[in-house]
C-alpha cells in the first residue's frame, strides 16, 4: 500500500480531526518499513504546512508548492489536505515534526537536503522568502544538524539559483578541476535517488532528490567551464 494510502486510513481510523490528530495517529499506522516511511510522511506534511504560515500568511501559491512537489493518490487526498489545513493554522510546534525526522533519519544529510529543499520552494513560492522565513529555515537546519557548508550550499542552490555554481557545491572558488569533480562525484553518490530509496526514503520524495541532482550537474557544469 502506497504511502499516502496508508497515511490516508489512519487519519479516518482516528476520528473527526482535532488539534491532537498527530499524537493519536501515532502508532496507528502499524510497525515495520512501511510505518516508518508513514510517520515521516506526516511529519513533513505538518513541517511545509507550519512552513507556509511562517510569514504570517497562508498564499495559494505556498499551498499549492507542496501539493505540486508530491504525487497524493486521489483516495487519500481528503484527508492529507486535511492535516495539511489543521497543521498550517499556526506555525507552533514546528520544532516537533523537524526533530521527528532527524530522529526518523539521523545523522543522513541527503534527507535532511530534501526535506529543506522543500521548506524553501514553499517560502519562495509567493516570490520573496521573507526574514521569518528564513529564521524557520535556519532552525531547522540547526535540528538536522546541518553544518555550515551545507547550510550555505542550500541557501545558494534556492536564494542563488544562477548564481555562484562553487556555493552550489559547497567549493571555494579557488578549487581546481580534480577539487570540483571529486566535490562532484561525492554528491552526485550522496543524493542519488536510488540511495535515498535504500535508506527507507518513500518513493514520493525522489522527485526531489532528482531536481537537487539536475541542480548539482548545472553548477558542475558552470563551475568547469568557469576554469576554462
Amino acid at each position: 500500500m502506497a504511502v499516502w494510502e496508508t497515511i490516508g486510513q489512519a487519519v479516518q481510523s482516528v476520528g473527526a480531526v482535532g488539534a491532537d490528530i498527530f499524537d493519536r495517529m501515532r502508532g496507528v499506522t502499524g510497525s515495520g518499513p512501511q510505518s516508518r516511511q508513514a510517520d515521516f510522511s506526516m511529519a513533513v506534511v505538518a513541517l511545509a504546512a507550519k512552513m507556509a504560515k511562517a510569514d504570517g500568511v497562508v498564499t495559494m501559491s505556498e499551498a499549492a508548492s507542496f501539493w505540486n512537489r508530491f504525487d497524493v493518490p486521489d483516495s487519500a487526498q481528503r484527508p492529507i489536505r486535511r492535516l495539511f489545513d489543521l497543521a498550517q493554522q499556526d506555525v507552533a510546534g514546528f520544532e516537533a515534526y523537524a526533530r521527528k525526522i532527524a530522529r526518523l533519519f539521523p545523522d543522513d544529510d541527503a534527507v535532511h537536503e530534501d526535506i529543506l529543499d522543500i521548506l524553501f520552494t514553499i517560502a519562495a513560492a509567493d516570490g520573496v522568502i521573507h526574514e521569518n522565513e528564513l529564521d524557520f529555515l535556519e532552525r531547522v537546519a540547526e535540528i538536522f544538524g546541518v553544518d555550515g557548508v551545507m547550510w550555505s550550499r542550500i541557501k545558494a542552490r534556492h536564494l542563488e539559483p544562477d548564481g555562484d555554481p562553487f556555493a552550489v557545491l559547497g567549493l571555494a572558488r579557488d578549487a581546481d578541476r580534480a577539487t570540483i569533480t571529486r566535490r562532484y562525484r561525492e554528491l552526485v553518490r550522496e543524493h542519488h535517488p536510488d540511495r535515498l530509496i535504500a535508506r527507507g526514503v518513500p518513493e514520493e520524495f525522489v522527485r526531489i532528490a532528482t531536481d537537487r541532482l539536475a541542480a548539482i550537474n548545472s553548477a558542475y557544469d558552470a563551475a568547469m567551464a568557469h576554469l576554462s
